[in-house]
């Protein structure tokens, strides 16, 4: 305000309500107690409740390991030839995936790295390439569109994996090995005998005339070791009989009508051998029996 030259002029100073005294923000987060209801103490409440859900998962966890036993086979044999491969139910989808030509062959990094690289790649990256703040999703449908597609595929991919593997089994008309252990088990069960598992191992019995060169030639032509192995033990996870002791299974009439026309998963020699070869390899089979 003007004022004039007299050293005793009173000077007024006027103020302004309307300018707010500047406060200093705190910058302490209120306690959670400020808001009762609406909030705990993450130590030790809400850690307590995540602990306890966690220990309710892992006794259900428990209770089903123990409700249903895992299916177990017979051990690993690798002369098995009817043994058909499968990996574990989850990774079904992966295993029919590669079985189609654009991710097989010369293409299999493709299918096992660059497939499932992208895959999760692009989960990895979701939050970095979809910085929308909408989170309903019927309001996000690239999002949403590709979640359903990934569903559809890995159930599609699932199923027809499964089905193949069903399919496989009708044609070898192969029984897996957990289920046919466990149809033996709980027959052995009923008629009150040892289970498969605690039958002590057969011994070995030798071989009556082993030498027999007109055997050997016989069987050459027949290919007898293909299946039976060169020992002529068999194969028991593909249940293929020993010749070793067979004479005291079987006379040579019930020999010689196998090897002519065949039986189960064992092929006719009626074309392939003459009667008197057959009449030779059933006389020498019928010979092999236990030594008394």
């Amino acid at each position: 305000m003007a004022h004039g030259n007299n050293s005793n002029e009173k000077v007024v100073y006027v103020g302004d309500s309307r300018v707010r005294k500047r406060e200093t923000v705190n910058s302490i987060p209120p306690d959670y107690t400020s808001f009762p209801g609406r909030s705990e103490a993450f130590i030790p409440n809400f850690l307590l409740k995540e602990w306890m859900v966690g220990c309710v998962v892992l006794v259900g966890f428990l209770v089903l390991t123990i409700a249903e036993p895992p299916p177990l086979g017979y051990p690993a044999d690798p002369t098995n030839s009817a043994f058909i491969p499968m990996p574990d139910w989850y990774f079904l989808f992966l295993y029919q995936l590669l079985k189609y030509p654009w991710v097989s062959g010369s293409y299999v990094p493709l299918g096992v790295m660059g497939v499932p690289g992208v895959a999760f790649g692009s989960l990895l990256l979701a939050p970095f390439l979809d910085t929308g703040k909408e989170r309903r999703f019927y309001r996000r449908p690239i999002a949403t569109t590709l979640m359903l597609l990934s569903l559809v595929s890995c159930y599609y991919l699932t199923k027809v994996s499964w089905d193949h593997y069903q399919h496989e089994l009708e044609i070898t008309n192969t029984v897996p090995e957990h289920i046919e252990r466990e149809e033996k088990a709980r027959e052995a069960a009923a008629s009150g005998e040892e289970p498969p598992s605690a039958t002590k191992p057969k011994e070995d019995v030798a071989l009556v005339d082993a030498d027999n060169a007109g055997v050997k030639t016989i069987m050459e032509k027949a290919k007898c070791m293909t299946c039976h192995g060169t020992d002529l033990k068999g194969q028991a996870g593909a249940k293929i009989p020993s010749l070793h002791g067979v004479g005291d299974l079987l006379d040579k009439a019930q020999l010689t009508e196998i090897v002519t026309n065949g039986k189960g998963g064992m092929p006719a020699f009626k074309d392939t051998l003459s009667a008197e070869e057959i009449d030779t390899l059933t006389t020498w089979l019928a010979k092999q029996k236990a030594a008394q």
